[in-house]
């Protein structure tokens, strides 16, 4: 039996054609990977399905009944639900507040509906705290409320944008085995997902869109390999990592050096538990670590965007702990956070603007802006670093993933950086958005740049880094040579399972 059928869908923006005459066809009780790279129209896709958008043209069907969404509520009502890769959740919400707004919950005690929803993340291996607030919460963590809404509303169609973007390699095999067992209970899952290894591993057959079309349909999806899904993606096999070559010895200057930090929560506990690290000029150091375990508060205080660390931070032998975030930055410390939109961009500001946000000062004329030496500086961004944008004074938030992030490190890296600090710098970008944006941190490594590498995918940590360290509980455990430490060794670290000697 067939659960959703969509045909012929077509969605126009001004400038944009997302979807041009796109089909998907999802069988019951199995998962259907969505593949494509950024741009392709694969959330345009979902959200028609998700009653976000409604089709210009074409239809919606779920189990052969003709659907007309107006709005997400009516498509929630029908049964869908949607994880989306950039989260809608109020931070000053907690977990369970914002797991079960807008759902017209039974009359219960709010103790009773926390233990329900601790129950019901238990049940899922989605382990999180109902009674924190969000704002305290790491991305994965965030990830995993998502997810609670939408099993708390008992979708019977689900939609997973990037679900394993911010989770462990250990984490994202349980949650394909999760993906499995929701399956074999009836729920059909679309699962949208760059990670090539993913797809073939937890799904059942695959859609693949390019600019905006279907090119290949409900295909088993243990007829491809990784490479075949990939040249149907991009029209040629691409790398997903690209191997560092370390024959050139690393400059003994340093470019950052954190000394004893520590940082603490509202709750006064340590999420960042007197790390000590530095990185060489042109040295990789990839920090690795389930999300949670302090990476993201520590990338902030080296940024400067978390004063209330405590310790020493140098860029270039100059102390810089106690200065500002744009005095960081006149330093020589270049920062791309995790959380592109909320944090890295003003989704609601046009390229131009986010474009100049590290160098308005130099793009003035007197107290006002230099409007076209502004549009110069973005349009030089956009081409240097491949920006796709309909129109340059169109809200950021209409760029895909991917283009977000190509301007976010191309303005970040313009400014000749001694220092990055690359939070998550390729999460949820497909196979040519990863691999565009590891060759500018590897030509950056190559120009001298140190970089602090963070991020949850193993395969990126080991291609890329020259030293990888791991953090558990705030501290950093275990030190290891990428070219000679094992993946298992290394999880085994990141799970707290044994501090491993430095190399």
């Amino acid at each position: 039996m067939v659960a959703v059928e969509l045909e012929g869908i077509w969605k126009r923006f001004p400038g944009v054609i997302a979807n041009a005459g796109a089909n998907l066809r999802v069988t019951s009780g199995t998962v259907h990977a969505v593949l494509g790279e950024n741009g392709a129209g694969k959330t345009t896709l979902m959200n028609v399905l998700a009653g976000v958008y409604r089709a210009d043209e074409g239809s919606v069907r779920l189990d052969g009944i003709e659907q007309s969404f107006s709005k997400p509520a009516d498509a929630i009502a029908a049964g869908v639900g949607m994880v989306y890769q950039e989260f809608r959740l109020i931070p000053t919400f907690t977990v369970a507040e914002n797991v079960v707004l807008g759902s017209a919950p039974p009359v219960l005690r709010k103790g009773e509906i926390e233990d329900k929803i601790a129950a019901l993340a238990e049940r899922f291996g989605l382990h999180t705290e109902p009674g924190r607030e969000v704002w305290q919460l790491s991305m994965g963590e965030r990830q995993r409320v998502e997810i609670l809404k939408a099993l708390w509303r008992d979708a019977n169609v689900l939609i997973l944008d990037e679900p394993t973007a911010v989770l462990t390699p250990q984490e994202a095999d349980e949650l394909g085995r999760i993906t499995k067992a929701m399956a074999e209970d009836g729920r059909s899952l679309i699962f949208i997902s760059h990670k090539l290894d993913e797809v073939t591993a937890f799904c059942d057959e695959a859609t693949v869109l390019r600019h905006g079309k279907t090119v290949a349909a409900s295909i088993p999806v243990g007829e491809l390999t990784a490479s075949n899904l990939a040249e149907l993606m991009v029209g040629e096999a691409t790398e997903v990592s690209q191997r560092r070559t370390r024959h050139e010895p690393v400059a003994e200057r340093s470019a950052l050096q954190v000394s004893d930090m520590r940082v603490t929560d509202v709750h006064g506990r340590n999420v960042v538990d007197g790390v000590t690290l530095s990185v060489n000029a042109g040295e990789i150091v990839g920090i690795a670590g389930v999300a949670g375990n302090g990476q993201r508060p520590l990338a902030d205080a080296i940024a400067g965007l978390d004063r209330s660390g405590v310790g020493q931070i140098e860029i270039a032998g100059t102390d810089v702990s106690s200065m500002s975030p744009r005095a960081r930055n006149t330093a020589g410390l270049a920062y791309v956070p995790e959380d592109r939109l909320g944090v890295g961009l003003a989704p609601r500001m046009n390229v131009i603007e986010n474009a100049m946000m590290r160098s308005y000062r130099t793009l003035s004329n007197g107290p006002f802006i230099d409007r076209s030496a502004a549009e110069e500086n973005a349009s030089t961004l956009v081409e240097e670093y491949n920006v796709k944008v309909g129109q340059m004074h169109a809200p950021m938030a209409a760029l895909s993933g991917g283009n977000l992030q190509r301007l976010l490190v191309g303005r970040e890296i313009a400014g000749d950086p001694v220092a990055l600090v690359a939070a998550q710098p390729t999460r949820g970008l497909d196979v040519q958005g990863v691999a565009a944006i590891q060759a500018i941190l590897l030509k950056q490594s190559h120009a001298g740049v140190g970089i602090l590498l963070i991020s949850e995918d193993l395969e990126e940590l080991f291609a890329l880094s020259d030293r990888l360290l791991v953090m558990h509980e705030g501290k950093v455990v275990g030190e290891f040579d990428p070219d000679t430490a094992t993946r298992a060794e290394v999880g085994i670290a990141m799970a707290g399972g044994h501090r491993a000697e430095a190399v």
